[in-house]
Parts: structure tokens; sequence; C-alpha cells
């Protein structure tokens, strides 16, 4: 992998926001800060045309994060109300949190995969139950007085659920209405399950959203009921988006890379350890919960330094890996509660 985005990467290494920058004529990367995050920004991406802008994942909704985009297009030499469409790669809010915000003060469309649409937070989440997702916890082995901690409650999540509801649907393979670029959209599901990445062939990039990222692995997580099979899908989506060898990646987040093929088949790799880091651990309990699991893996800054949150995520990418596996006849659920897991 070769680093292309290099005042990017001085800036993430100094712990600052990079530049705006424009990576291709008529093409934009305007950091948008994220508040108390590790991740520090998204790179929204601004794709000057005629007659407007297309802009793709806006960013972390907050006053920091409207200033920094107001300002990125003005350099760009636009303006929010110029903004026509609004493309989000996935429905975390800080990828999606202003696209509502946007379409309010210029009229611009929003448009997303049709599978993602369905996992807006706002859908998903309004109307649950805060016992029952307690109850998905228990099952999985959280203790009792934590899992009373990391419940997700609707009364507590008005912020996400009041992310926007799209306008448009883009499926893969879908051309972007742009006149003067040709944006394909690639479906990389994975990271969320109707994850976008976007492909200008002519202009030699691949934005790549969270599905590949230069230093990190995205979370590939299992959040609540035990269905699909989310790494799986990722992994052969990493497959895909090797295909586009030759071009340069536009992440979301900290710096623009080349090497494209070389660093799918880095995090598959990674997948591939972390799965028989799992069985190590499966064999050397017997039949342990995926929270006893979890406990026992290897998280880069140690499992005690994660906390509140941050646990739920690791026992989500946790399951996640236990579902591939499965899928794989490499482990099995055993019978009873709570969930257990055996080496097959």
């Amino acid at each position: 992998m070769i680093i292309t985005g290099t005042d990017q990467h001085v800036a993430w290494q100094r712990r600052v926001l990079p530049p705006v920058e424009q990576v291709r004529p008529g093409v934009w990367s305007i950091p948008v800060p994220i508040p108390r995050s590790p991740l520090r920004y998204t790179l929204s991406y601004a794709f000057l045309d005629e007659p407007g802008v297309l802009l793709v994942d806006p960013g972390w909704d907050s006053a920091e994060g409207r200033e920094a985009l107001t300002a990125g297009l003005g350099v760009a030499g636009a303006s929010v109300a110029d903004v026509t469409g609004v493309v989000a790669t996935h429905v975390h809010p800080d990828h999606h949190g202003l696209s509502g915000w946007v379409r309010e003060r210029s009229g611009a469309w929003i448009g997303m995969h049709p599978v993602e649409a369905s996992t807006l937070p706002g859908r998903l989440w309004r109307d649950a139950d805060p016992a029952a997702d307690r109850a998905w916890l228990l099952r999985h082995g959280v203790p009792e007085s934590f899992a009373l901690e990391i419940t997700v409650d609707p009364a507590k999540m008005s912020t996400v659920l009041g992310m926007a509801e799209p306008d448009r649907a883009i499926e893969d393979g879908d051309l972007l209405p742009l006149a003067r670029h040709e944006v394909h959209a690639v479906w990389t599901p994975g990271h969320t399950p109707g994850h976008l990445c976007l492909h200008d062939a002519a202009a030699g990039v691949l934005l790549t959203g969270d599905h590949l990222l230069p230093r990190i692995s995205p979370n590939i997580g299992i959040h609540s009921r035990d269905e699909g099979d989310p790494l799986s899908a990722y992994l052969d989506s990493l497959e895909h988006v090797a295909k586009f060898s030759d071009d340069e990646a536009l992440p979301a987040h900290e710096y623009r890379f080349r090497g494209i093929d070389d660093r799918a088949a880095d995090l598959i790799h990674h997948h591939d350890e972390r799965g028989l880091e799992i069985l190590r651990v499966i064999r050397g309990h017997g039949a342990p919960t995926a929270w006893q699991i979890a406990e026992g893996l290897t998280w880069s800054r140690g499992w005690d330094a994660l906390q509140g949150m941050l646990r739920r995520m690791a026992l989500a990418e946790t399951l996640a890996h236990l579902h591939h596996l499965a899928a794989r006849g490499t482990v099995q659920l055993a019978a009873g509660e709570p969930a257990r897991w055996r080496a097959s």
C-alpha cells in the first residue's frame, strides 16, 4: 500500500484536521470533524458538476461540522445551497448525520442503497423494546449488571433516530446523475448491509467509504438479533473491490492511498487470523459464550480499556466472526441458554 494523501497523513500523525484538497479536477476532499471520536473526522467528497454539487458523506451533524462543511465547499468555490444531491455510503451518523441539514438548505435529494435505508436507526430502533435488547445481550453472556448499561434505549437516541430518510434508491451499478463525471455505485455489504463504494473510472478513483481504510479494519458486527453473516459478505466485498487495483482509494477516514488489492488482501488475512484466535479461545474454554470469547481476544487497547458501548461493539464483532465460522462449519452453537459455542 502506498500513501498518496501525504498532507492528510501528516495531519493524521499530528492529530489535526487535514486540508481541503482538490483530489481530481472538479473533485474535492473536505474534512468534517467528529466530536469525541478517535476517527477525528470524516472525509466528505464534493463533485462539482453542472448545475450544482454532488456531495458524498456530509459528516457528523454538529455546529463545528456544519461550519467545516460550509467552509470546505467555499474553498472549492461552492456553497451548501449549490448542493443538488447527497449520497450516503452508509447510515452511520459520522457519514449521514448532516444529510438532512444539507437538504433543508439546498433542496438536494438524498440517495443510498435501498438495503441501507432499511437499517436507518429510525426504522430499526424507534419502537424497539429495551427489555428485548437486554435479553439478547444476556443470551450472549453479558453480565446482568453490565447489560443494563449497554442496552439500546430509543428514548436516549433522539439524534440518530431523526437522521434523514432518503429520496432516491441507488442500486449496485447505478450511474449517478452527473454531467461532468461518470460515477458508478458499487455495492459492498459488510460494514453495513447496504454500504456503497463509488467508482469514477475516468478519474481513476474509488471512494471507499468505511469499506476499505488504510490503517484500521472497519467494525463488522452483529448488533441485534441472531441473523445474517456480515463478515462473509464483507470478505466477498473485499474480493470484489480488489479488482480496482489500478485506482486510487479515497476513503472516508484517515488518508488516500494506492494498492487497493494489497489492502484488501491484508484485511482478509486479518480476519483469517482473528478466526484462528477465536478457535483457540473456544478450545481453551470448552463451550464459552460470545462474551467470554470476546474477553479472551486481543484488542488494540486491551479488553480493560474497552468500556461502555465499546464492549458492545467488541461483542458484535465477535459474533460476526462466530457466524462466519459457523457458516464454514468450523464452530457450532451448543444447546441451551445462554448461547455457547463449540469447535466442530
